[in-house]
């Protein structure tokens, strides 16, 4: 007797009928209009189709985050775009299945336990070097300084680089950065051209490679590579599980990949944590007393403060491979995307009272919820640095704290700019400084690694 089975049946939620490229110019002129006006219409979820995602269902709300985060990555894989397609494919945005899961092995032991450690010190010193070019008295814009200055980190952190190694790459990497993001969000995706945007992008490239290749030689050639604490050193003696090393091409892939995403993301979520610091002047004045006491509980809450109402990346994608993929009500099938909004998600009034508010002590000793705050992602694809990139921002935050006094401002809250991938305040988080008649620095203070908050996701 032989059986027909139905073919499961395809249903998504409703979405506007206006074609892709109206939707793409109102998503580029606001995106975040838009998804509020079609959150309002619609409803937390609902699907469009548009460039650059194609067919997609977006999630407005926590409701259905948990379950998209913890699909198999067999049924939902990585989306489109990603930073793979700049980064290279020897990156982990650019890697699936087992091997993904085999890289985030060799990875997660350089940003967790006793490294980041070691890497305290090093933050205070560039923090405390990068802040003496301040100016004093004067309003200035802190984006460019937060950008150098955790570029300045993640050098030094990462690939131990000095003298002519550090000097290339300083100049290198940040127009190599930028245009990069520019390019993952480009509809042009013809990379081969030999003019325009790409081509600049892989003479750069090409340059980076030159010098990351010849820096991972002189790091594989180096006498005391066991006694070396930086994360390039640890790559080079990593093993997959067969023994294999990786290869140079690998190696710079995934440097580049640390580079480009670590240090963009952390300046600009510190230039909105200034933005926001000087709009309260009483929550600045509860933190100064709280580092020059050596506390760290309402320090800690207020980075996660401003990464949920100020998340710098604000979309994660993930695409159907499977013929369908349930989620919750609706039926998803083989080639459309799922489109989470993070700062949408991170609004949401059933899990956040209030959302609007800028409000630190709702995660004075209180640990967010990893699938309705997600500034780092979530599942399997949740960013490896995370616990680096807070330990930094805490780090760099307490000796600015303990070292100067911030002017506080009544001026209107800075408008969200888009830098590609990223989001960073329109005006560059502009402040205005002063030196602290009774500046000291991190180490008479609580050690910033206990603040650190970690959940289920974090690896290692």
């Amino acid at each position: 007797m032989n059986i027909r089975t139905s073919p499961v049946l395809v249903t998504l939620p409703p979405g506007p009928p206006l074609p892709g490229p109206i939707l793409t110019g109102l998503w580029i002129a606001s995106r975040k209009r838009l998804l509020a006006c079609l959150q309002r219409r619609y409803g937390s979820t609902f699907t469009m189709t548009m460039s650059p995602f194609g067919p997609s269902v977006f999630l407005c709300s926590a409701a259905l985050v948990r379950q998209m985060l913890t699909t198999s990555p067999a049924i939902a894989g990585l989306g489109e775009p990603n930073l793979g397609n700049v980064l290279g494919p020897g990156s982990t945005f650019a890697l699936e299945g087992p091997e993904h899961l085999h890289r985030r092995k060799l990875l997660a032991p350089s940003f967790h336990g006793r490294h980041l450690h070691a890497y305290e010190e090093l933050m205070v010193e560039e923090t405390v070097r990068e802040a003496e070019t301040w100016p004093q008295g004067v309003e200035f814009a802190t984006a460019p300084r937060f950008m150098r200055l955790t570029l300045n980190i993640i050098l030094r952190t990462v690939l131990g680089a000095e003298g002519e190694h550090l000097e290339r790459l300083r100049e290198l990497m940040p127009p190599m950065v930028d245009l990069g993001a520019r390019l993952t969000l480009s509809p042009f995706t013809d990379r081969g051209r030999s003019w325009g945007a790409w081509a600049r992008f892989r003479r750069m490239r090409r340059e980076y490679d030159t010098v990351a290749f010849d820096l991972i030689d002189s790091v594989r050639a180096d006498p005391k590579l066991e006694e070396r604490e930086d994360v390039l050193a640890m790559l080079v003696q990593s093993r997959y599980e067969d023994g294999e090393a990786m290869a140079n091409q690998e190696i710079a892939d995934e440097l580049l990949t640390i580079l480009g995403a670590a240090h963009e993301t952390t300046a600009n979520t510190l230039t909105w944590a200034v933005e926001r610091l000087t709009r309260h002047p009483e929550l600045l004045d509860r933190l100064v007393a709280e580092v020059d006491g050596g506390g760290s509980d309402l320090l800690a809450a207020t980075i996660l403060e401003v990464q949920r109402t100020r998340p710098v990346i604000t979309d994660i994608t993930r695409s159907v491979d499977a013929p369908t993929m349930p989620l919750g009500e609706w039926t998803i099938p083989k080639g459309h995307q799922v489109v989470i909004a993070i700062d949408f998600v991170q609004m949401d009034e059933t899990v956040f009272p209030n959302p609007e508010k800028f409000d630190p002590d709702r995660f004075v000793h209180a640990h967010p919820d990893t699938y309705s705050w997600i500034p780092f992602g979530g599942g399997t694809r949740r960013c490896i640095g995370a616990a680096f990139a807070n330990l930094e921002m805490n780090v760099v935050l307490r000796t600015l704290l303990q070292n100067y006094e911030f002017r506080t401002t009544c001026v209107p809250d800075e408008k969200w700019k888009s830098r590609g991938v990223s989001w960073t305040p329109a005006r560059g988080g502009r402040a205005v400084v002063h030196r602290r008649n009774t500046a000291h620095t991190l180490p008479h203070a609580a050690p910033a690694s206990t603040t650190i908050r970690r959940t289920s996701d974090d690896v290692g």
